[in-house]
């Protein structure tokens, strides 16, 4: 079975660096804010072309803490509504109602599955504050538009860059293409650790400086709290581990760019939609996702075939228990991606026949 991520073969290479990273921390005795995640920091601010980088608990938290610090600075009042994909994970969509805030859900690109600019107008009002750009399956949403639009309307753009680690426009990255951003180290992320990690990069250190009291009981000196914050600081371990991975990102973005290239170019099957490619750094193919009309069936016969596969996401936040509020709303191309989509291999590890095996059996399909 050719499995859809390996992460035994992902992490196989830096084994013994772990071990040592680890024995390090072992000796050290420091395992909360300790000095691999100021590297980390330090390093991935480096990385993205930010001046500041502050890690997290985990993806959903760096969101929650975005929000969190504007509201506490004046910049959003509870109740203010935030434009965001209505076919986005709900992470993105939790971390806007845990705080107050009222998502507003606009629908996506049938073409990329990111925010349809197109669509903002209709449903921006009085309340709008803020839009959060996805960079769902690792695409650039279209972030030049949407901060031209949000500069109109003086709105915060906010990314949720959990799955572009790298994705690039222009010559700057994920994470500085806005006013802030959220990234998520989940194990089978581009840039994954050995378990929850996230962060937030960002260039206004105002906003820098709330987030760092906030995830840390809203305290910089200990047991002196200036706001209620919460307890969401990266793991001094899996900041280490982190350290060990990042200089090896681009190369691995690169591999999953070339097994996309072939895909792209190889898989002809009139039943089997692609996914949009451009062919540029803008894409970092965390996910690679087709689209067709009998998904089940599809993936039945992929299994059937070694193949494993997976589907990211079998509902829409709309329709989700959680929102029930939402759940007569109607969202068609939304419905349509979150009934058709099935994410198949592109793990860096992929060997040659194997990349091949999924081309001809998709071919057959």
């Amino acid at each position: 079975m050719i499995k859809f991520l390996d992460l035994n073969k992902c992490n196989q290479p830096y084994e013994t660096a772990f071990h040592q990273k680890l024995t390090e921390a072992l000796q050290k005795g420091w395992f909360i804010l300790g000095e691999e995640v100021g590297v980390f920091e330090r390093d991935f601010a480096s990385y993205c072309g930010t001046t500041h980088c502050i890690g997290t608990g985990n993806g959903l938290d760096a969101l929650i803490l975005i929000f969190k610090a504007y509201l506490q600075l004046g910049k959003l009042q509870l109740g203010d509504e935030i434009l965001v994909p209505a076919n986005t994970y709900i992470a993105t969509i939790i971390s806007i109602v845990e705080t107050g805030l009222v998502p507003i859900l606009v629908e996506p690109s049938l073409k990329t599955y990111n925010l349809d600019v197109a669509a903002l107008p209709v449903k921006i009002s009085a309340k709008t504050k803020a839009i959060v750009a996805v960079h769902l399956y690792g695409q650039l949403a279209d972030i030049e538009s949407i901060c031209r639009f949000a500069e109109q309307h003086d709105l915060l753009v906010i990314e949720d860059a959990a799955q572009a680690h790298g994705a690039i426009a222009g010559n700057r990255k994920a994470g500085n293409l806005s006013h802030a951003a959220a990234f998520s180290f989940y194990p089978g992320k581009n840039l994954g650790a050995l378990g929850d990690a996230g962060a937030i990069t960002t260039n206004d250190a105002e906003l820098a400086a709330m987030i760092s009291s906030l995830r840390n009981y809203g305290s910089e000196k200990k047991y002196y709290n200036d706001h209620i914050g919460i307890n969401s600081r990266l793991d001094e371990l899996q900041a280490a581990f982190l350290n060990v991975k990042l200089p090896f990102l681009d190369d691995l973005n690169a591999k999953r760019m070339k097994i996309a290239r072939q895909y792209v170019s190889e898989v002809r099957n009139i039943k089997i939609k692609m996914p949009f490619f451009e062919d540029n750094k803008s894409h970092v193919f965390h996910l690679f996702v087709i689209r067709t009309t009998d998904r089940e069936h599809l993936q039945r016969y992929l299994c059937s075939n070694g193949i494993e596969t997976l589907i990211h996401y079998p509902v829409a936040p709309h329709q989700q228990k959680a929102f029930y509020d939402w759940n007569t709303c109607s969202f068609p191309i939304t419905e349509k991606i979150h009934r058709e989509v099935l994410s198949i291999p592109i793990d860096p590890n992929l060997t040659y026949e194997e990349i091949d095996h999924i081309i001809k059996t998709l071919n057959a399909y």
